[in-house]
């Protein structure tokens, strides 16, 4: 009776702690198998990787060649800015966005919601908290290298004014997972493929008024009031810093910006996955 007891425990104790154990203990040891996993599918499937990465570059270009011989320079704090040195950053923090975005949200929804496949990965040893930081570690890594590619066009280019420029590829990271962080958390609550048409939809007036291709200042002051809300813009305003190399404290509240969307998307997409997933 009593082995038939233990038996029966032991089979039923992994349910049993995944229902009990907190979250935020049950990530990070397992979370670079699907990491992994990501690698191999896409090692195959390379040109998706690198599509999200030309809509910045073929902005770059088409400005570079066209639109900067038309605009004159743009006064930054105080001085005076080449039009192509001033969109650069801007179109740098877009690019890091785009890379975390495209992975956090559609893959992910099709993985939940359509494959089925985190199911699957928790028939193993893996747990929540390890496909969230598994995925997220993915988008990051996506993310990254769009930006540290779009970095180096800028460099080829010649629209990197301050060896300060060097900081930007980290702060493309933390733009990165701030965006991968809170794509998955509002992923988690879509149902349907038209749920997408939001996502759209705010992905454009984001990129459009988010400072990348105009000062602030030439919006009326209700707007601007607006966009300084606005998390990409966050991004645009720390790569342009970056680059330029003018740094004031401002820029603390910035970051703090982005370190909080990271934060409250982690817990949030722990938390949605967890009540998804778990029986």
């Amino acid at each position: 009776m009593s082995t038939t007891q233990s038996s029966d425990t032991g089979r039923a104790s992994p349910s049993v702690a995944l229902r009990i154990t907190p979250l935020a203990l049950l990530g990070g040891r397992h979370a670079s198998r699907v990491l992994e996993r990501n690698i191999l599918v896409y090692r195959r499937s390379w040109i998706f990787i690198v599509s999200g990465f030309f809509e910045p570059l073929f902005y770059l270009l088409s400005i570079g060649v066209g639109l900067s011989h038309l605009v004159g320079p743009i006064p930054v704090d105080g001085r005076l800015v080449a039009y192509t040195a001033f969109v650069a950053p801007g179109l740098l923090a877009s690019s890091a966005m785009n890379g975390a975005m495209l992975d956090s949200t559609f893959q992910v929804f099709m993985k939940l919601k359509i494959a089925k496949t985190y199911d699957a990965m928790l028939a193993t040893p893996l747990g929540v908290g390890d496909v969230a930081l598994g995925e997220l570690s993915w988008c990051v890594l996506r993310g990254g290298l769009y930006s540290g590619a779009f970095l180096c066009i800028m460099s080829a280019l010649g629209y990197v004014v301050s060896p300060w420029a060097a900081l930007c590829w980290p702060i493309a990271v933390l733009i990165c997972l701030a965006f991968a962080s809170v794509g998955m958390a509002g992923t988690t609550f879509m149902r349907t493929w038209q749920d997408f048409d939001i996502v759209s939809l705010a992905f454009i007036p984001l990129f459009l008024f988010s400072a990348t291709f105009y000062p602030l200042t030439v919006f009326p002051g209700w707007l601007q009031a607006i966009v300084r809300c606005t998390p990409l813009y966050q991004g645009v305003v720390l790569e342009r810093a970056a680059d330029l190399g003018i740094f004031t404290w401002s820029l603390l509240l910035h970051i703090a910006y982005l370190a909080a969307m990271t934060v409250g998307g982690v817990v949030v997409t722990r938390r949605r996955l967890g009540r998804l997933l778990l029986p």
